[in-house]
């Protein structure tokens, strides 16, 4: 069976290639070969380029559909799921976000919900995925011995992207039985950032705190660090909701699926001690 993986060399793929080894054939698409990981079968061509995809899309079974937050998301996976359907592929898993809809806080979560939509008329077989907000995304958000955030006093059912990553390989490695089924991924406990800081604290022996930050005041220091107006604005329009107890809850679905309990917080800071400790 051979799986299909886009978005390859980011965050979430390159867990999920992790996750998939010893898999029997895995393909992966990137815009440059060069980057490509390595130990795989590559395909090079570009979601936003339908013309380069007939190839890389030949012969795949599954295909696991991640593409890059921006206004052209919709327009990314639209070319994946047309890519699919002519090369005759079986099963599409999409990633899309957490609380995906048409009347989402964010217009990342109403773009995903149109290609979430478009994905279920499509005629192939799918399955979606809606993971909460990352761990992995506190990357760099410890300096010195404060843990800043602009969440607030918000609670979030985060979870760690290794496990999103093993979520999704076993629905790629049997995805029959996750047919037209839209899955909720949370870690085991929803927590606020200052619930976090005294995992840390305890974690590491090091007293650290919460310092919150307004949302105002992250958006310009997301553009400071050269991100776009739209990926700051987006990502302050997510700050702003979990502040107001938008991402307050957990599933069971992690569990249920896989049979173990995801990474509670304080696994994922021991494990990555040398990325968040001070």
């Amino acid at each position: 069976m051979t799986i299909l993986i886009t978005g390859a060399t980011g965050t979430v793929s390159g867990a999920l290639l992790r996750s998939l080894e010893g898999a029997d054939d895995v393909r992966v698409l990137v815009r440059d070969a060069s980057k490509a990981p390595s130990g795989v079968e590559v395909a090079v061509g570009d979601l936003d380029d339908p013309a380069t995809l007939d190839q890389a899309f030949k012969g795949v079974d599954t295909l696991w559909l991640l593409t890059a937050m921006g206004p052209q998301a919709p327009h990314a996976s639209m070319n994946a799921v047309w890519a699919a359907k002519k090369a005759g592929v079986g099963h599409v898993v999409r990633m899309s976000a957490v609380g995906a809809a048409h009347d989402a806080p964010t217009r990342n979560g109403r773009l995903h919900a149109l290609s979430d939509v478009e994905l279920a008329a499509s005629g192939l077989d799918w399955t979606v995925i809606r993971p909460a907000f990352f761990m992995q995304n506190l990357f760099g958000s410890v300096n010195g011995d404060t843990l800043y955030g602009a969440t607030g006093e918000g609670r979030m059912g985060l979870i760690d992207v290794r496990d999103i990553a093993d979520f999704a390989a076993a629905v790629l490695r049997d995805p029959a039985p996750h047919k037209g089924e839209t899955y909720t991924l949370t870690g085991p406990d929803s927590i606020s950032l200052r619930d976090a800081a005294a995992d840390l604290t305890r974690v590491y022996g090091t007293p650290i705190a919460y310092r919150p930050v307004t949302p105002d005041d992250a958006h310009r220091s997301m553009l400071a660090a050269g991100l776009s107006e739209w990926m700051a604005a987006v990502t302050t329009e997510y700050l702003m909701a979990y502040a107001q107890g938008w991402g307050d809850f957990t599933t069971s679905t992690f569990e249920d699926v896989t049979g173990r309990t995801g990474r509670s917080f304080a696994e994922f800071a021991k494990d990555h001690a040398a990325l968040l400790r001070p």
